[in-house]
């Protein structure tokens, strides 16, 4: 995972920078500096839960320079933006579904920049940064919460999949399509429908992709099947 350092800039509300380290545990984030936040209370620390760890090792600094030095890449956060056609390209975003995209496998250490609840980072704070990233939001209501936008942020640069189950290998998809074969036979299913439905079946199974588990779960359904339909025929 990216080495990452959160940056909070001029906090106004203790419960953000609370929920920020609660969500910073929730995704692996350790890195906590707080640039003249405002006064961190008992209320900071019961919305960190788990996270409070973070908070008690914060760095508390006056500027922002302090702030991101030793970063490589230095990178701030906003909901107000422009479009490339605008001259204000401090305000040109990256969408952060992309940024966090392009950060697979970076070495350099990141400071990711998020400025105060009621104005976000400043111009002059922008023009400190490498790039500017966005989390898409509605036209009408684009402003997220301070923690919100952090977590979706840190939520992206996580990016760990959820382990996926071992598919079926070849030999058990073929034995699956046969046991379907033989359940046809068992109730006497029309010959001429016959090819037709045994394509349609294969390519839905394909479409899906079952696991391992699944396929032998199939198989067994469609075995049982055959032998309650042979020995009512008996």
């Amino acid at each position: 995972m990216v080495d990452v350092r959160i940056v909070l800039v001029g906090s106004k509300f203790e419960g953000n920078v609370g929920a920020v380290a609660r969500s910073m545990a929730n995704f692996d984030f350790h890195e906590l500096y707080l640039v003249n936040p405002c006064d961190l209370g008992d209320d900071c620390f019961r919305r960190a839960k788990h996270g409070n760890f973070i908070l008690d090792s914060a760095k508390h600094v006056t500027s922002i320079q302090e702030a991101i030095e030793g970063c490589f890449l230095v990178v701030g956060t906003s909901g107000i933006t422009a479009n490339c056609d605008n001259n204000n390209y401090a305000r040109v975003p990256m969408p952060v579904a992309e940024f966090a995209e392009r950060m697979k496998g970076y070495g350099e250490k990141v400071a990711i920049l998020f400025g105060p609840e009621d104005t976000g980072l400043f111009q002059d704070d922008l023009a400190l940064c490498d790039m500017l990233v966005t989390v898409p939001t509605s036209e009408t209501h684009p402003i997220l919460n301070l923690s919100h936008a952090a977590t979706l942020v840190m939520y992206e640069l996580f990016g760990t999949e959820l382990p996926t189950p071992e598919p079926a290998d070849d030999k058990e998809k073929e034995l699956m399509f046969e046991f379907f074969d033989n359940l046809m036979d068992a109730i006497d299913y029309p010959e001429h429908r016959k090819e037709g439905t045994r394509i349609m079946f294969r390519r839905m199974m394909f479409r899906s992709i079952p696991t391992k588990w699944e396929f032998c779960t199939i198989m067994g359904v469609f075995g049982d099947a055959v032998k309650t339909i042979e020995r009512s025929k008996k």
